[in-house]
C-alpha cells in the first residue's frame, strides 16, 4: 500500500471491513479528523502509516474491535485508554454514570453538611470509565474504584491520571478490601452475561475478557447476587445501590433489591428503550436477616 493515496487505501480497506471502521482507523492513525481525511483521498500515506493501516484491517477483519486496534474508546466525552484486559466501555453505560450523578446530589442529600464530600464505589472498574467520569463530572466526590485484577488496575489508575480525575484504586474481590469503609452510592456494571449465552462467541466479545463479561453462573446474576448481599452492609442509611445488567434482567434484578430490603427499587431505560440499570435505596434501618 505504499504510495498510494487515501482514497485507495481507504477502498482497498472496504473490500475487508465496514467503511466507517476504515475511515475511523485511518483518521486515528494520521491523527486526522474523518472529514478531513475524504476532504483529501488524493494525498498519498506515508508508507509507514500504510504498513499500520494494513495491519489494522486486518486485525479488524479478523474480528478483533476496533477500540482494542486503536487504543482508545469515547466515553461520556472522553477518550479512555482501552486494552485487551478489560471490558470496551458501551454508550448503554452512560446511563449507569447519568442516575449515579442524579442521586449523588443535593437534591437526594440535602441534611448533608456543605463540606462533607459524598463518597461512592465503583465495583469492578475495569478501565476507570465510571469512576473517572464521576470524579470527573463532580469533582466534590470521593470516588473509590475497585478491581479484582491488577491488569486492569493499572490501566484505570493511567486513565485517571491522564484525565485529572481523583480516585483511590483497591485491588479487591468485592468488598474483600473495603472493610467497614461505607458509602453514599455504590455503582456496578459487573459480569451480567450467563455461562451458556451464545454471544460470548460472536462479534467483539470474542476478545474481550470472559472474566469481565460472565461469571460463569446459570442465569448471569451471580456477582450481582453478591452485590446486593453486601451492599447494605457498605452503604450509609438512605444510600443508594445502581446497577447495569443485561437486557431480560431487569424484573429479576429487581426482585433482587427487593428481597434485600431496598425502597425506591426501579429500573432505567437506555436510548434503545432498554431497561439497563436497575436501582434503590438504602432505608435507614437495614433489613432484618
Amino acid at each position: 500500500m505504499a504510495g498510494t493515496t487515501i482514497g485507495e487505501a481507504l477502498s482497498f480497506a472496504q473490500r475487508a471491513i465496514e467503511r466507517f471502521d476504515a475511515q475511523y482507523m485511518l483518521a486515528r492513525l494520521m491523527l486526522r479528523s474523518r472529514a478531513s481525511l475524504i476532504a483529501n483521498l488524493d494525498a498519498t500515506l506515508d508508507a509507514e502509516v500504510a504498513k499500520t493501516f494494513r495491519d489494522w484491517v486486518d486485525q479488524r477483519a479478523a474480528g478483533k474491535p476496533v477500540a482494542q486496534i486503536v487504543g482508545v474508546r469515547e466515553f461520556y466525552g472522553r477518550e479512555f485508554a482501552v486494552d485487551e484486559h478489560v471490558l470496551i466501555p458501551r454508550p448503554e453505560t452512560e446511563v449507569l454514570v447519568e442516575q449515579a450523578l442524579a442521586r449523588l446530589s443535593k437534591h437526594f442529600w440535602s441534611e448533608m453538611p456543605a463540606d462533607r464530600r459524598l463518597s461512592v464505589l465503583d465495583m469492578g472498574t475495569g478501565s476507570g470509565a465510571i469512576a473517572s467520569t464521576l470524579a470527573l463530572e463532580n469533582p466534590q466526590l470521593a470516588v473509590t474504584a475497585l478491581d479484582c485484577s491488577p491488569e486492569p488496575l493499572r490501566l484505570a489508575r493511567a486513565n485517571a491520571e491522564r484525565l485529572g480525575a481523583r480516585v483511590s484504586f483497591l485491588q479487591s474481590d468485592w468488598y474483600v478490601a473495603v472493610g467497614e469503609q461505607r458509602f453514599h452510592a455504590i455503582v456496578a456494571n459487573p459480569p451480567y452475561v450467563a455461562r451458556e449465552d451464545a454471544h460470548l462467541q460472536q462479534g467483539d466479545l470474542r476478545f474481550e475478557p470472559r472474566i469481565a463479561l460472565t461469571d460463569e453462573s446459570d442465569d448471569g446474576l451471580s456477582a450481582i447476587r453478591c452485590i446486593v448481599d453486601g451492599a447494605q452492609g457498605h452503604l450509609h442509611p438512605h444510600g443508594w445501590l445502581l446497577l447495569e445488567h443485561g437486557y431480560d434482567q431487569a424484573e429479576r434484578v429487581r426482585s433482587l433489591l427487593n428481597a434485600a430490603g431496598f425502597s425506591a427499587v426501579e429500573s432505567v431505560k437506555d436510548l434503545a428503550g432498554i431497561e439497563r440499570v436497575t436501582l434503590g435505596r438504602r432505608p435507614t434501618q437495614r433489613a432484618p436477616a
